[in-house]
C-alpha cells in the first residue's frame, strides 16, 4: 500500500507540474483535457506494472568464493494486533464515510432540484427553472437557471452557449470522476489541484466556443465581469463564474501555432517514458535469470531416499509432538537418533554391485525421535509446535545451494582475504514470501547487504503451519564466507 501511494503520488506531482509549466498556457484545450484524465489513470496504473530489465553481473563482483550456509533455526512468530494500524484505518474509514456522504448528498440535491422544478427542453439539454437567484450552472444534461431571469429574457445567448458546451462535451463526467477519487484519497491534496485544473480547462473550452460562435471578445469579457461579483460555489456543477481570472481573459486572445503545439506534445513522450521506466523497471542480473528454482533439486539416495516419504515426529519428555520434519530438515543430532534402515539382501547387493546398498523400499510413514531429550527441549523451548515447516522449493539442501550460488563477494572483501561468519534472520510469511530480513552479525565490506539481496531474490517458500493453520516462521541463517 505504501509503495502504491509513493509511486502514484510522485507520478501525479510530476505530471501536474509538467501540465502547469508546459501545456496550460497553450491553446490546446481538448488535448489538455485528455492529458489530465490520462495522468490520473496512468498514475494509478504504474504501481501495478513491473517489468524486468536484464543486465550483466556487476564488474565489482568477482568469481564466487567458498560460501557455506549453515543449519537454520526456526521460531514461530506470533501475530500481534497493531493498535496504531487499527486506529489509523478507523480514522481513514470515518473520514471517508464523511466525504462519501457529502458526495452522495450533493448529487441527490441536484437530482431533486431537477425533479421538483419546471423543466424546459432546450436544444439537446434541459433548462431547470429555479426560484432562487443563481448563476447558470450545469450538471450532466441539465442547465439550472433563475426562473424570473428566463421569463424576462435577462440571460444573454452567450451564457446559454457557454453552458451548452459543458453539456455537449460532458464535462460533468470529469468532475464526478475526480470527486469519486477524492472520496477515497481525501488525504492527498494533489487531487484538489487536479480538480481545479480540470474545471479551469472546462472553462477554457467553453470560452473558446463562445468566442468562435459570436466573435466578440470585449463584449463577452464584460459579460463575465458583470457577474464576477456573484459569490457562488457549485460543488459538482460546471458554472459560469468559476475562476474569473486573468488566465481566462489572456487565453481568449492567445494563439498557439501548430508547430508549437506539436513540439510540446512530442516533448511529453520522453518524460512519460522516463517515469514509466523508473517506476516499473526492475533490474535483474542475467546470471540469476538462468537459475530456475527447479534446477536446484538434486538426486537423493541412501538414507535420504529411504526416508523420503517419512515424517519424523520430535517428541518431548512427555511424549508430546513438538515438531514434524522431513529427513533433510533434521539437525545432525536428530539424524544420529534416526533408526538405520534394514540392510539390503545379499541377492540385492550383488545385483547392484554395492555391498551396503539399501533395499529398494520406502521407510515407515512416521518415525518418533525422543532421545537426547535435553538437547531437544533446549532447541524447542518456548516455541510453538510446527505441523509443517516452511520449505524452500527443492528442500533446505536446495536452499543452501541457492545461497551459495548467488552470493557474491566484492573486490574489497577478496583483497583482504575475508573469512568469517555472518548471521541473517528473516520471516517466512503466510504467502511464502520472505520479509523482515535483517543482519544480526555482519562482516563488513558489503557482505550484509549482499546477504539481504540474495534473500530478497529468493523464490517463494511453502509456508509453515501450526495447528493446520498458516503461520509466520522466523529463520536464523548463519553464512560462512571464505575468500581465500
Amino acid at each position: 500500500m505504501i509503495d502504491f501511494l509513493i509511486k502514484s503520488t510522485l507520478s501525479l506531482a510530476v505530471l501536474l507540474a509538467l501540465y502547469h509549466l508546459v501545456l496550460e498556457k497553450e491553446k490546446i484545450h481538448q488535448f489538455n483535457r485528455f492529458y489530465l484524465l490520462f495522468c490520473l489513470g496512468f498514475s494509478f496504473a504504474i504501481p501495478f506494472i513491473t517489468f524486468e530489465i536484464i543486465q550483466e553481473s556487476s564488474n565489482e563482483l568477482i568469481k564466487k568464493p567458498v560460501i557455506i550456509a549453515g543449519q537454520t533455526t526456526m521460531t514461530v512468530v506470533q501475530d500481534q494486533a497493531n493498535y496504531w494500524i487499527i486506529a489509523l484505518w478507523t480514522i481513514y474509514g470515518l473520514v471517508t464515510m464523511v466525504y462519501a456522504y457529502r458526495f452522495v448528498s450533493n448529487v441527490s440535491k441536484l437530482i431533486c432540484k431537477q425533479k421538483n422544478n419546471t423543466t424546459i427542453a432546450y436544444k439537446n439539454a434541459k433548462l431547470i427553472l429555479l426560484n432562487e437567484k443563481i448563476l447558470p450552472h450545469t450538471f450532466l444534461n441539465c442547465i439550472f437557471i433563475n426562473k424570473e431571469a428566463y421569463h424576462t429574457r435577462k440571460i444573454e445567448e452567450e451564457l446559454y452557449t457557454h453552458e451548452l458546451i459543458h453539456v455537449n462535451q460532458k464535462h460533468t463526467i470529469d468532475i464526478l470522476l475526480i470527486e469519486t477519487i477524492r472520496v477515497f484519497f481525501w488525504f492527498n491534496p494533489l487531487f484538489l489541484f487536479y480538480k481545479k485544473a480540470i474545471q479551469l480547462n472546462h472553462e477554457f473550452l467553453a470560452d473558446e466556443q463562445v468566442i468562435t460562435t459570436y466573435n466578440d471578445i470585449p463584449f463577452y469579457q464584460n459579460l463575465l465581469l458583470s457577474v464576477a461579483n456573484v459569490n457562488t460555489n457549485y460543488y459538482l456543477a460546471s458554472n459560469l463564474n468559476y475562476s474569473i481570472t486573468k488566465k481566462r481573459f489572456i487565453m481568449m486572445t492567445k494563439t498557439t501555432s501548430r508547430i508549437t503545439a506539436t513540439l510540446k506534445k512530442i516533448a511529453l513522450i520522453p518524460i512519460l517514458t522516463a517515469i514509466f521506466l523508473l517506476s516499473c523497471g526492475k533490474k535483474v542480473e542475467k546470471e540469476k535469470i538462468a537459475q530456475e528454482p527447479t534446477a536446484l533439486k538434486t538426486p537423493i539416495n541412501g538414507m535420504e531416499k529411504y526416508f523420503e516419504d517419512t515424517t519424523f515426529r520430535i517428541l518431548d519428555e512427555k511424549g508430546n509432538t513438538i515438531a514434524n520434519k522431513k529427513f533433510n530438515e533434521l539437525t545432525t543430532e536428530e539424524k544420529d537418533n534416526v533408526p538405520p534402515p534394514p540392510p539390503a539382501t545379499e541377492d540385492k547387493q550383488k545385483m547392484e554391485g554395492q555391498p551396503n546398498a539399501l533395499n529398494n523400499t520406502k521407510g515407515p510413514q512416521f518415525v518418533d525421535i525422543n532421545n537426547h531429550k535435553n538437547t531437544i527441549e533446549k532447541a524447542y523451548k518456548g516455541k510453538e509446535a510446527l505441523d509443517l515447516q516452511p520449505t524452500f522449493p527443492g528442500g533446505m539442501e536446495a536452499f543452501y545451494k541457492y545461497v551459495g550460488r548467488n552470493f557474491k563477494i566484492s573486490e574489497q572483501a577478496a583483497a583482504v582475504k575475508l573469512k568469517g561468519k555472518l548471521l541473517a534472520t528473516f520471516i517466512v510469511e503466510k504467502d511464502g514470501s520472505l520479509s523482515n530480513i535483517k543482519i544480526n552479525k555482519d562482516l563488513g565490506y558489503g557482505m550484509g547487504d549482499e546477504a539481504i539481496r540474495v534473500l530478497k531474490l529468493s523464490p517463494k517458500w511453502t509456508p509453515g503451519k501450526v495447528n493446520n493453520k498458516l503461520a509466520r516462521v522466523e529463520y536464523s541463517l548463519p553464512i560462512t564466507i571464505q575468500t581465500e
